[in-house]
């Protein structure tokens, strides 16, 4: 069968749309339809080969759409169900088996390997040429992609599915540390390092916590408006203001700063920030991705302090719990996450991903038709 798709043929290049060819789901897994994908910054440092995926490859992986086939065994989901495609894992490692899917012993692979690990091959080619899928499981950028029946998450019939997509990794990733992870108690002080996709999203679920103080930081003036309209409590400009002693100041008598700091940049400079501004004690989340290989130094006395560094891959819990109960909060409109969204077609590819890593667009969703 016959795709248009989002090629990266090499590393800091422009991504080609053309043309390929998708092979039949196999037992197991699933073909979807997709109506739009959300691209993610990890899409990003992937192009820029700080995040290993195999070349030529199609990257991708907020993808939502119509299930259009399925392959022996699947019970799930049948043709024509809408679907969110969240994030893959093995069913059959002690993490998985104990509900902790988000970290999959063979999350690795399963994300970067760009095969299917039950045969070593792709499911995508053009002519003899095998080229690399599965990113994340799925390979978004194509008007088709294999996936698996344990990644998809079935939708309402008349749900809006094109906005959907983003749930599956960026919005669940700020969204879930703070619904899952973290749990901010009532009276809490969070501080949100960086306004983005994720931030944001961060934000409008610690406005549905008991948390007393929201507080955002950026150096983005237009973001930080936002995040006051979508929950921040009080924002900070790290270019005009140190957020460290400001964080404090704004806690208050009594507390040393934050209970709760979510990294959500992946810049070193901010991840120390994030830490140095926590209460005694107090926890940072690191959830930004830095690129492969990164590292970063602590203050060791002031980490003794009670303090918890801790990561959070993809917001934790479970695609069948979390990423139905954001659909429902913004049909509740208490998650208006589509005030983040901008879409592009996907002949746009390159200028949605450049929209995005120039701060001008919080989140590009590449519709396919």
């Amino acid at each position: 069968m016959q795709v248009t798709a989002a090629v990266l043929e090499e590393h800091h290049k422009p991504l080609n749309v053309q043309e390929l060819e998708i092979d039949e789901p196999l037992a197991g897994e699933v073909l979807v339809k997709i109506v739009a994908s959300g691209v993610c910054h990890t899409d990003a440092i992937a192009q820029e080969a700080n995040f290993p995926f195999p070349l030529p490859g199609v990257l991708g992986h907020e993808g939502s759409g119509i299930v259009e086939a399925v392959g022996d065994g699947v019970t799930k989901v049948a043709p024509g169900d809408k679907v969110i495609i969240g994030w893959p894992w093995c069913g059959e490692c002690r993490n998985c088996l104990a509900g902790r899917q988000r970290y999959c012993m063979q999350i690795g692979p399963l994300v970067g390997a760009g095969v299917r690990l039950s045969t070593g091959g792709t499911c995508l080619s053009r002519g003899s040429e095998a080229v690399h899928g599965h990113f994340f499981g799925q390979s978004s950028f194509s008007t088709y992609s294999i996936t698996t029946e344990r990644a998809v998450v079935k939708v309402a019939d008349d749900a809006p599915i094109e906005l959907f997509g983003p749930l599956g990794c960026g919005l669940a990733t700020g969204a879930g540390a703070i619904f899952n992870a973290l749990r901010p108690e009532a009276g809490s002080v969070v501080a949100i390092f960086g306004t983005g996709a994720v931030g944001l999203s961060a934000t409008m679920a610690s406005a549905l916590s008991g948390a007393k103080s929201i507080i955002a930081i950026d150096v983005v003036d237009h973001r930080l408006a936002l995040a006051k309209e979508l929950g921040a409590t009080d924002t900070i400009n790290a270019k005009e203001t140190d957020p460290v002693a400001a964080i404090r100041e704004i806690a208050g008598q009594g507390s040393m700063g934050a209970d709760y700091a979510l990294e959500c940049t992946g810049n070193l400079d901010v991840l120390r920030q994030s830490v140095d501004c926590l209460n005694m004690p107090g926890t940072a989340a690191l959830i930004g991705g830095a690129p492969a290989g990164a590292e970063y130094t602590l203050d060791h006395l002031t980490t003794l302090w009670g303090r918890t560094v801790r990561g959070i891959l993809g917001g934790e819990g479970q695609s069948e719990q979390l990423l139905p109960t954001l659909v429902d909060l913004h049909a509740q409109g208490r998650f208006p996450f589509d005030r983040l969204v901008q879409f592009f077609t996907l002949d746009e590819v390159n200028e949605a991903m450049a929209a995005s890593a120039r701060g001008e667009v919080l989140k590009p969703v590449l519709k396919m038709a």
